[in-house]
């Protein structure tokens, strides 16, 4: 697969770097509904012998405009960017959503990003798309200048819940959704939003090495890990090195029971940490290595035990759980 180019800006892209067919959205977690607009992009890009491009923006919008209205987003910039690139486009463009950015006019926005650097011959959006000072440029706005200036506007329709196996509640696919599933643990039903297992990145820090201590040494994530982080409790799935250290080789996945809280049997841990036990590895030196920490299934909620040997016994069953459940 060729690699996907990364712009930060209309003036990084090179002159007659077009034509082009754009996507433009948040493109938060790359979800079904995304992934329907981004297969079109590359059909109608390939017919026209164009490049595709995605435009987004490194934040939510909401976090620059309305911070008090703004969700917690599902990936960090570099996980959108890494998403992006397994789909083959030829090039993101991901602006700084700043307030610059936000007190651009829509018809100023068309001008310098899709028409000047761009060279767009088509653009795609969602039905709601908004854009420009205000939110004043819309699916019409597009309409009007790509008539003046020779680009063409499509709306993608919506993906319904019924198009995806085992969800028939017609309910829009969205990231308010997959928010919602996260929330409440439901990390499979996620999945099938997103057409993959959730994860989070972060790096791998020393914590209070109870659980080597127990015989079940885990890899602690830093606090400040990058995705959003699902609901307290004990999940199997997998650990995958991103960023290598020494012989971890950069995908290496292994088997992992994971465990989200704050540990409530020693009520010592202040905030909620993100901590993953590779099974039956015990050789692994994880300390400062980049990983993910993809949530396959969830097997029970965060729980306090009366004493070490009920809380041993409950973790052996949940690594038991865990190998059944990626058998």
């Amino acid at each position: 697969m060729t690699r996907m180019n990364v712009f930060r800006s209309p003036e990084e892209i090179p002159a007659g770097y077009g034509p082009s067919v754009v996507a433009i959205g948040k493109f938060d977690g790359l979800h079904a509904g995304h992934r329907a607009i981004i297969d079109k992009l590359m059909v109608d890009a390939a017919s026209r012998d164009a490049r595709a491009v995605a435009v987004t923006f490194d934040r939510n919008p909401l976090a620059t405009i309305a911070p008090e209205k703004c969700p917690e987003s599902l990936v960090s910039p570099e996980q959108k960017l890494d998403l992006l690139t397994q789909t083959g486009l030829d090039a993101t463009l991901m602006l700084t959503f700043d307030d610059a950015l936000a007190a651009l006019p829509a018809e100023q926005f068309v001008q310098r990003v899709l028409l000047g650097a761009l060279e767009t011959s088509r653009v795609l959006v969602g039905k709601d798309f908004r854009f420009g000072r205000g939110g004043a440029g819309d699916v019409d706005l597009l309409r009007r200048m790509g008539e003046e200036h020779g680009f063409v506007t499509s709306v993608i329709d919506d993906v319904a819940s019924a198009a995806l196996p085992g969800e028939n509640t017609g309910r829009r696919v969205s990231s308010t959704w997959v928010r919602e599933l996260l929330e409440q643990g439901e990390v499979e039903r996620a999945a099938k939003l997103l057409g993959r297992s959730h994860a989070v990145r972060g790096e791998v820090v020393r914590g209070l090495q109870r659980g080597r201590e127990l015989g079940f040494p885990t890899a602690n994530l830093e606090r400040e890990s990058a995705g959003f982080v699902p609901a307290d409790g004990v999940y199997a799935g997998w650990l995958v090195v991103r960023r290598p250290i020494g012989q971890l080789g950069s995908g290496s996945r292994y088997p992992a029971a994971i465990s989200v809280g704050t540990n409530p049997t020693f009520d010592d841990v202040p905030a909620r940490v993100v901590e993953a036990h590779v099974i039956d590895r015990t050789d692994l030196d994880l300390y400062g290595v980049t990983v993910d920490v993809e949530f396959v299934a969830r097997i029970r909620g965060m729980e306090a035990f009366d004493g070490l040997d009920a809380l041993i016994a409950r973790i052996a069953a949940d690594v038991e759980d865990t190998r059944r459940l990626l058998a």
